[in-house]
């Protein structure tokens, strides 16, 4: 049976409960969820990420419980250079890759009967929880900074999600969004805090390995704010490892801009003084889950990289003259290929989480 089980102090609880965070201030794992044991229960008749629902935590009625499903998942993996590979996770209903996540928690909010969620981001799992919110029946209140990109907030007006613009940084947003929380008794559709988003996530670690036939590249890069794309991706490679279909998981390199760069300041890291930084969707400065993500990081092999404002820019053009229209965000990663240096690996995979039309350039790049 699934419960919450918090990742610090390992109390468990229901998911009728109605919490989002343990009363210790710990960030929920999903206890009882299942896990991939083979391909031989992986569905060749699905062409989305629910080929992998037998590796998938179900709330609801019925042998799939309460799915909720756009056609997300099974995107292009694309060989941009000797030894690089990029995954075009932009290719998704609502053009990031978040709707993995929102996939899964929304079809567990709607499993649990939700009628009204309240969700809080930078642009994109906002604009993708809403979409999912809006498939299902579910009334979206969704949460962002002044900050965000028009587009995305266009994006969640076209859902019918009620827009709550806060004038002040992200985490400044999410405490509005809690407190509205608090007060609505609504459920808390949050990427950050719920497990069922990294469960939804974690299909991408499934796709790499059997799109590459059954290898995986000794590295991967991933951008990271919250650590939604990490720790799910860290969650799918592991249980990859513990069916016994892989030796080890690839090394996990997380990568930040200079200008906020948390990871690495706690690292003891030397960076710049925060900043605004175009890579707006991981420009998350105190992230809820930095522990555990470090944790990620360094169970894998893997390091805390950080680029700056010209290595986003630059990257975002060397992709555009590939034909790969991305925003800041998604091209964070790919500009850390440089970073590796003499301990570059003999293979990278790089996932380019957002497109371009997510945030437009400006000028000719």
């Amino acid at each position: 049976m699934l419960s919450y089980q918090c990742h610090d102090c390992a109390q468990t609880h229901g998911l009728h409960e109605g919490v989002w965070r343990c009363p210790c201030g710990g960030a929920f794992d999903l206890a009882g969820a299942p896990s991939f044991a083979s391909f031989e229960g992986v569905d060749s008749s699905q062409w989305s990420l629910w080929r992998y629902r037998h590796a998938l935590p179900s709330v609801g009625e019925g042998d799939h419980g309460s799915q909720v499903t756009l056609g997300e998942g099974c995107t292009p993996v694309v060989r941009t250079g000797e030894g690089v590979l990029v995954k075009l996770d932009f290719a998704m209903p609502t053009l990031s890759f978040k709707d993995r996540g929102s996939a899964l928690l929304v079809s567990a909010a709607k499993g649990l009967g939700v009628k009204h969620l309240v969700a809080d981001s930078s642009g994109n799992a906002g604009t993708s929880i809403a979409a999912y919110a809006a498939s299902a029946g579910i009334h979206a209140e969704v949460f962002v900074p002044s900050s965000t990109s028009p587009g995305k907030v266009a994006q969640l007006d076209a859902y019918g999600a009620h827009v709550c613009v806060v004038e002040g940084t992200r985490a400044e947003t999410a405490q509005a969004a809690i407190a509205r929380v608090t007060q609505s008794g609504a459920f808390y559709a949050s990427h950050v805090y719920s497990p069922f988003f990294h469960h939804g996530v974690k299909t991408f670690a499934f796709e790499c390995f059997e799109q590459l036939d059954g290898t995986l590249p000794n590295a991967i890069l991933l951008p990271a704010g919250n650590g939604t794309l990490l720790i799910g991706a860290s969650i799918g490679f592991n249980e990859l490892a513990a069916a016994g279909l892989v030796r080890q998981v690839p090394r996990l390199y997380a990568i930040q801009a200079d200008r906020c760069a948390p990871l690495a300041s706690a690292r003891g890291v030397a960076v710049g003084e925060s900043a605004k930084t175009e890579a707006e969707g991981i420009a998350i400065a105190e992230p809820p889950r930095l522990a555990q993500m470090l944790e990620v990081v360094d169970a894998s092999g893997g390091d805390v990289l950080t680029v700056s404002e010209g290595e986003i820019q630059r990257a975002r053009s060397d992709l555009l003259r590939l034909g790969l229209y991305v925003e800041p965000t998604a091209a964070v990663a790919y500009a850390a290929i440089e970073r590796l240096g003499k301990d570059r690996p003999e293979s990278i995979l790089v996932p380019l989480t957002g497109a371009g039309l997510k945030s437009p350039a400006k000028a000719p790049l």
